[in-house]
């Protein structure tokens, strides 16, 4: 059985729109705040613990390589 933990998206304004934007990361809560990124409770998802890297960002390679019904 896996075990999940929740994952955000790390999220940057736009200057010249102001909308938000997804940079192409997705990390714990702990990595986001060790490495300065706001976190956007709204951008929250769960992912099995498995798929992180050594550095708490979810490892999209090895994300893609195992199906599953939701989007990360």
């Amino acid at each position: 059985m896996l075990n999940f933990i929740e994952v955000f998206d790390v999220i940057h304004a736009d200057p010249d729109t102001g909308r938000s934007v997804w940079t192409g990361l997705t990390g714990t809560r702990a990595a986001l705040k060790r490495d300065g990124h706001m976190i956007d409770p709204k951008a929250m998802a769960f992912c099995p613990i498995e798929w992180l890297d050594e550095r708490g960002y979810l490892d999209a390679e090895l994300a893609r390589q195992h199906p599953r019904p939701w989007g990360i």
